[in-house]
């Protein structure tokens, strides 16, 4: 039914415009509404993107940061928006991971959100405090079989959360969960030694290790970074299969004008094909999508069912 309900919607922004009034949008400012905290993958996409979007649409664009409850307070302000010019700007663990885990949620993203495209997707690093001396893996997981270990995320079912619970799931290891609001706070506690690793946004834990403050032993997707290829996969640290791999997206409440989720998606593609941004993506080790909204809508359905399976396996209920 949920991916009925996504193709459907998607399906529809494939139609030509429904009236000209239509073509005219955007007519007032559009706000990006980012559903985690400044320095967040997503935020960074769309502050990117904002001047190229600003000038092909010609109306201010606003990004602006309305983090909390795993991304679920900015996408149910999106939900309740009125104006046509509200765009939800979050990972899609906000799709595919809170409704398996959130059961009182007041809305259905499924229901009440429609995909515009995913903007790129990205890992998780794990990282590790130097004065650990854990130099991989393997080393972590030894570690946390001998004693009570802890682990740091940007927030209860936020990427880095699903894939260490993925992680301690296929490896038969328990780490305790300390959740911060965003990956900031998250790193910051890891870098001070408050909590020994944690698995968060490459873009935002990169640089540190790129400066030696923190060691990374593993990336959760399914290729190493460009950015730091000698980090190995989970996968290549011995987790047969192991692939947690994470996307930023744009959606729009559902019954937006077909023509309006045609034309920002449009733009946005454009936006984040331009050489400039291409470039600081990579550095960001942040790969570009710009997908359609139909290919969001099977992408989003595919990793609905299969976080569902996680979320399961673990037992993981937030509320």
């Amino acid at each position: 039914m949920r991916l009925k309900t996504w193709l459907a919607c998607a399906a529809a922004a494939l139609l030509p415009p429904l009236a000209a009034a239509q073509d005219g949008w955007p007519t007032r400012p559009v706000r990006l509404l980012v559903a985690f905290p400044a320095g967040a993958p997503g935020d960074v996409i769309a502050r990117l993107v904002q001047p190229a979007l600003q000038q092909a649409l010609g109306q201010p664009v606003l990004v602006d940061n309305k983090p909390g409850a795993s991304g679920n307070i900015g996408a149910g302000e999106v939900v309740r928006a009125t104006d046509g010019h509200t765009v939800l700007v979050g990972p899609d663990t906000i799709f595919t991971v809170n409704p398996h885990v959130y059961r009182k949620l007041p809305f259905d993203p499924a229901r009440d959100l429609v995909p515009v495209t995913q903007l790129a997707s990205f890992s998780q690093m794990l990282v590790c405090h130097p004065g650990t001396g854990w130099r991989g893996l393997p080393a972590l997981l030894d570690a946390s079989r001998g004693k009570a270990l802890s682990y740091a995320s940007g927030g209860p079912g936020v990427p880095g959360h699903m894939a260490m619970e993925m992680l301690l799931a296929a490896t038969q290891t328990q780490m305790q969960h300390v959740a911060y609001r965003g990956p900031g706070p998250a790193m910051q506690d890891v870098l001070g030694g408050s909590v020994p690793c944690g698995f968060l946004a490459s873009p935002v834990v990169g640089p540190l290790v790129q400066d030696g403050k923190l060691l990374a032993l593993a990336v959760s997707g399914s290729k190493r970074l460009v950015s730091h290829g000698s980090v190995p996969t989970v996968a290549e640290g011995g987790v047969k299969d192991y692939d947690a791999t994470f996307t930023e997206m744009l959606a729009m409440p559902r019954g937006t004008p077909p023509a309006v989720l045609q034309k920002l998606q449009r733009e946005v593609a454009r936006a984040l094909a331009a050489p400039e941004v291409r470039s600081r993506l990579a550095v960001l080790d942040l790969e570009p999508l710009a997908n359609t909204p139909e290919e969001a809508a099977r992408s989003i359905a595919a990793e609905h069912a299969r976080w569902g399976t996680v979320a399961q396996r673990i037992r993981l209920q937030l509320d």
